[in-house]
């Protein structure tokens, strides 16, 4: 089945302690979002690659491209006020039987992941990366709190991926708060997550501590 990525990347680096965008912080030479494209490039060279971003870090993220000399061929979006209107705007180009969408700062997932999201997603129609917790878990209300079974709990991962005609007809509906990722926009009408093996190493970039991680795991992830 035909396939494509919607890579979204609208962080403004503020829990990076940085003022340029976290998304295009380098790490092994190049700006985070240039080794999460050359990332699906490298799984299948076909792949549509649609990357959406902020409308005022076009220009910039241009820019970077040519002193970078990044060739990858890649549609531009403009983004929304909300990650929900971002990829509801990346999904009109997206116009594959297979639409993956991952975050622009998670630049070392796997391919045995992405591809094993893939062929879940073809089979059953939807499908995410997830990873058992290893640390134990309370559930907190108000001053109350108390221990939970943390094997009832993942944490979740993407690329989360789907057939074009499930997560089409999922963005058609109305943006709601607690929408907190696209697997909750599309289990919203209905349709059943299936669940496969995501990786360690396929961390989101969001805090320095991140940053320190991600320049030494990167060296296994260039090609």
């Amino acid at each position: 089945m035909t396939k494509s990525v919607i890579i979204v990347a609208g962080g403004k680096g503020t829990r990076m302690c940085v003022e340029i965008p976290k998304q295009f912080i380098e790490i092994g030479g190049k700006p985070i979002l240039m080794h999460t494209i050359s990332t699906f490039y490298n799984y299948d060279k076909t792949i549509k690659i649609v990357l959406v971003l902020p409308e005022n870090q076009i220009v910039f993220w241009k820019n970077l491209c040519e002193k970078h000399n990044f060739l990858i061929s890649h549609t531009i979006v403009g983004g929304g006020a909300e990650r929900f209107y971002s990829v509801k705007n990346g999904l009109q180009y997206a116009d594959t039987e297979l639409v993956a969408v991952h975050d622009g700062v998670r630049p070392m997932v796997s391919t045995q992941t992405i591809d094993e999201c893939f062929s879940a997603a073809e089979r059953f129609g939807a499908a995410i990366p997830v990873m058992q917790i290893a640390e134990s878990l309370r559930f907190v209300k108000g001053n109350e709190n108390h221990a939970v079974e943390r094997k009832n709990y993942v944490r979740v991962q993407t690329p989360q991926i789907f057939q074009q005609k499930i997560i089409q007809r999922a963005y058609n509906q109305p943006f709601e708060q607690r929408f907190t990722d696209d697997a909750s926009v599309v289990e919203n009408i209905g349709q059943a997550i299936f669940l496969t093996c995501g990786n360690t190493e396929n961390i989101k970039i969001t805090k320095p501590a991140d940053f320190k991680i991600a320049e030494i795991l990167i060296k296994d992830f260039i090609c």
